[in-house]
């Protein structure tokens, strides 16, 4: 946008003169949502003059120019400080104006929901106010952060607020942050009665090495999902309508089945490497959106920062935006945008072109991408059984980097892949051609039995990593007389090699085991080497296992010989995919169906989305031209989305053949 443009739209946002033709429509519900903007800033003690600078004409402008369907306001953070005046909680210093009036009013009259950023268990006011409401640790400390779902706090503080906003701003709902990422294991005396309560044990655990330390994280998973189940009946007692998010709940940090009435799940992600994160997260979310019929939505956020040094941040360009959103909304997601407001709750109305380049881009994918299903085709398994026993903490996406590194390692292959709990694939393993386990050191028996019956009918499983292989030594036709050792060993694959540093697990391949590249000591093919994997029947069907570690390995320092390796290994198992797309590594690639339609989303990942020291970017190479090959009946047209333009193909055998002359940031091939 040139700098003449953005100056006449700063005009018009300030004198607020934009006229809105969808001004008092009904607002939709989280359901029916497609895209939103969130604004918070965490007001503390110190911020004063609420509101001086914001104006109804500069959200009436916002509105009109960017068109949500729903906006989430900050209305109290982690500080536990609330931006409103509120007669409930602590408001801050003081108030020029109420900035939740404004964009209630603002919001009502264009028709957009309205919901708050609420910080849930985070509230450091509410601890200082009363030290008996916080968490106790294990040395008897009370936390200055985290307050105990098995204090008055819910009752008398969350719960009345959330009816505050609901009766006195008619809010649609609220998106609760801060909840089960700070969850911490409880030792106050009221949790620790409760938990001898239930389960009978009287010696408290206070570490992992301690008899019922399980039991005791168990018990303090279970007292979250009971506090989330008590807060979200009671706002829905007293409004039907008002609608809640336990931000993070029932996603990567929680792959359990959804046991509570949240009325949507959603998340935020981190702000580096968001392109790669979306595509992960997104797919453990849209997984038990799914199967429990839930509206979800992933944020981004709309800028980039260093952890370390968080006052350092660097507004995202439409382009890094709009390839984070084009991750979530390919697998069936709803897409939310996080800008910061200023310390006195108002917007920083420079940011607004961007806020329409990202609605812009939306509105014109939503009828291809709102609704679809999946079509099967790999399933990578996120072991929530082996989470739980490998991870410190209550509810976190730590300990993930296996499975992260192999799924973008299959995306980087153009592979179309579900990322799949437990709970998904039992009774519909047969569903999908191929199953990944990624690394994983345990599953279920009887979950391990199901997979080996799936497998002696016919179908495919592909075993990374040293100690996951360990648990089909007999199924996969190898023995083991060696413990896994750690070092760097080379991938030898093809002529190539790459530099791999983890677990190694050497085998011993048995008669008829098909060998696949190899793990050199040293980085030429002339030395020692052991089979970096093998392939052998199962009854039916067939085991791959790779006997080394690799999804840390294409986190940190990943290459083509990596991607291919993993790629050369599918191809082995699973030789008849629906779709193939040639002509780009940068790729990524999703099949769906909807209302009868095929829809291939494309999706151009090049760029620096990865490099931690770029924080922002305006450019992304255009790929292409791309041959798809498609599985499908004879189609009466093929088009390519949004672009509105019909595409020539070849018909042979059941297979479609399509190209696409380029890709700029996400195109889908719609086949009718």
């Amino acid at each position: 946008m040139s700098l003449v443009r953005i100056f006449i739209l700063l005009i018009v946002l300030i004198s607020g003169q934009v006229v809105n033709s969808q001004k008092n429509a009904v607002p939709l519900k989280r359901k029916d949502s497609f895209f939103g903007l969130h604004f918070d800033f965490h007001a503390g003690k110190q911020d004063k003059n609420i509101g001086e600078t914001l104006t109804s004409g500069m959200i009436d402008s916002l509105l009109t120019l960017v068109k949500p369907d729903f906006v989430q306001v900050d209305c109290k953070g982690h500080p536990g400080i609330s931006s409103y005046p509120t007669k409930v909680g602590t408001p801050a210093g003081s108030f020029v104006k109420d900035p939740l009036r404004i964009w209630r009013d603002g919001t009502a009259k264009h028709g957009v929901a309205l919901y708050v950023h609420y910080s849930g268990i985070y509230d450091v006011q509410a601890i200082q106010l009363h030290p008996d409401w916080g968490v106790v640790n294990a040395e008897g400390k009370i936390d200055s952060n985290n307050t105990s779902v098995h204090s008055a706090y819910t009752d008398q503080l969350l719960i009345p607020q959330l009816k505050e906003l609901s009766k006195e701003y008619g809010l649609n709902g609220a998106w609760i942050d801060g909840d089960c990422w700070a969850t911490v294991p409880d030792y106050s005396p009221a949790s620790l009665k409760e938990f001898s309560r239930q389960t009978g044990i009287i010696t408290v655990p206070r570490s992992s090495n301690d008899s019922g330390y399980a039991e005791f994280m168990d018990f303090n998973r279970k007292s979250f999902l009971d506090y989330v189940q008590h807060y979200t009946r009671a706002i829905h007692q007293f409004n039907p309508d008002f609608q809640v998010a336990s931000n993070w709940a029932f996603s990567s940090f929680m792959p359990q089945p959804v046991t509570v009435d949240v009325d949507f799940i959603s998340g935020d992600l981190t702000p580096d490497n968001s392109v790669n994160n979306a595509a992960f997260e997104a797919r453990c979310i849209a997984s038990q959106a799914r199967k429990y019929n839930k509206p979800w939505d992933i944020m981004s956020w709309g800028f980039t920062m260093s952890w370390d040094r968080n006052t350092l941040q660097t507004q995202k360009s439409i382009v890094q935006l709009t390839q984070e959103a084009a991750e979530i909304i390919a697998v069936g997601g709803g897409f939310q945008c996080y800008f910061t407001q200023n310390r006195d709750a108002s917007i920083k109305p420079w940011q607004i072109p961007v806020m329409k380049g990202l609605g812009d881009f939306m509105r014109l994918r939503r009828q291809f991408c709102k609704g679809a299903a999946p079509v099967p085709q790999i399933a990578v398994l996120y072991s929530g059984e082996a989470h739980r026993r490998n991870r410190g903490s209550l509810f976190s996406s730590d300990g993930l980097r296996a499975i992260r590194g192999i799924t973008t390692a299959l995306l980087d292959a153009q592979q179309s892949i579900e990322v799949l709990m437990e709970h998904h694939l039992q009774g519909n393993m047969n569903q999908y051609p191929l199953i990944v386990i990624p690394e994983w050191d345990y599953l279920l028996p009887s979950f391990r039995d199901e997979l080996l019956n799936y497998v002696s009918q016919g179908g495919k499983l592909l075993v990374i990593g040293a100690k996951a292989t360990r648990m089909f030594e007999k199924e996969g036709a190898v023995e083991f007389k060696a413990q896994p050792t750690s070092a760097t060993r080379y991938l030898g694959l093809n002529g190539n090699m790459a530099a791999l540093e983890g677990l190694a697990q050497p085998a011993v391949l048995l008669k008829d085991t098909k060998p696949v590249g190899g793990l050199y000591d040293g980085q030429d093919f002339r030395f020692h080497s052991i089979p970096a994997a093998s392939i052998a029947k199962y009854g039916s069907g067939q085991i791959a296992c790779v006997f080394m570690d690799m999804g840390n390995n294409y986190q940190d320092n990943q290459s083509t010989t990596e991607r291919d390796f993993l790629n050369d290994l599918v191809h082995e198992l699973f030789k008849d995919p629906v779709v193939n797309v040639k002509g780009s590594h940068l790729v990524h690639v999703v099949v769906n169906r909807l209302d009868r339609k095929m829809i291939i989303h494309l999706i151009n990942t090049g760029g620096q989305h990865a490099n931690k020291t770029i924080y922002a970017y305006d450019e992304v190479p255009v790929v292409g031209p791309l041959t798809i090959e498609i599985k499908h009946s004879r189609p009466s047209r093929v088009m390519l989305e949004p672009e509105h333009k019909e595409l020539q193909y070849t018909f042979i055998k059941d297979k479609i053949t399509v190209k696409v002359p380029q890709l700029a940031i996400h195109s889908m091939v719609v086949v009718e």
